[in-house]
């Protein structure tokens, strides 16, 4: 009965690392060329998307993917790769509101205030690219996060039928790195779930035309 238990685990294991892997493959695969890590090589797109995701990792202390971000949100503009920023993030209550904190660091780091528009149900990642295709009917879009999810963010947009690249925030090494990147594989998993089961984003609403 030991033995069995054993075995039963282990092809548990094993299928589980299995299918992680397949999910990871397939969205690096379809997205290889597809991320830039430099101003200088990347193409202009009149509208950059920026993820957004909690400025604190604790009170006090500064989320480094957050801040990581923003810089290259700044450094994209000033590049003059984007035209405008539309920033997409969770505003599940009134005290937590990503979109608005983050338009205030945009623009205390030189970018216009009417240069940024905001997406208050941003959500997930696969809500901020189905609206920032069907909301703000956008065509083609400049992602901007870190090059694990800027990958999975892209993929689904090509899904979805929204041409996208992606700008490349600096990552983040060491363990507080280390726990986001492994709920990326989760996350990669999950993009394959949403999409047999047609998930659809929380809300859609009126159009909103960037300009």
């Amino acid at each position: 009965m030991k033995k069995r238990i054993r075995q039963i685990l282990l092809l548990t294991i094993l299928g589980t690392t299995l299918l992680l892997l397949l999910c990871t493959s397939v969205i690096e695969i379809a997205t290889i060329g597809k991320t830039y890590t430099a101003t200088a090589s990347i193409p202009h797109n009149r509208v950059g998307l920026l993820l957004g995701t909690t400025r604190y990792q604790a009170p006090n202390k500064v989320n480094p993917f957050y801040a990581n971000r923003i810089q290259a949100a700044i450094a994209l503009y000033q590049a003059g790769k984007i035209d405008f920023l539309l920033v997409s993030g969770d505003n599940a209550t009134l005290y937590y509101n990503e979109p608005n904190t983050i338009k205030k660091d945009l623009i205390s780091g030189g970018i216009p205030a009417e240069k940024i528009f905001l997406d208050f149900a941003g959500f997930r990642t696969l809500d901020s690219m189905v609206r920032a295709k069907y909301v703000f009917g956008l065509d083609e879009v400049t992602v901007i996060s870190q090059e694990f999810h800027n990958e999975r963010a892209i993929f689904l947009a090509k899904v979805k039928g929204l041409d996208a690249i992606g700008y490349n925030a600096e990552g983040i090494s060491g363990m507080g790195g280390l726990q986001v990147y492994a709920r990326e594989y989760l996350a990669r998993v999950k993009v394959f779930i949403d999409l047999a089961l047609n998930t659809q984003p929380r809300f859609y609403g009126k159009r909103i035309v960037i300009e």
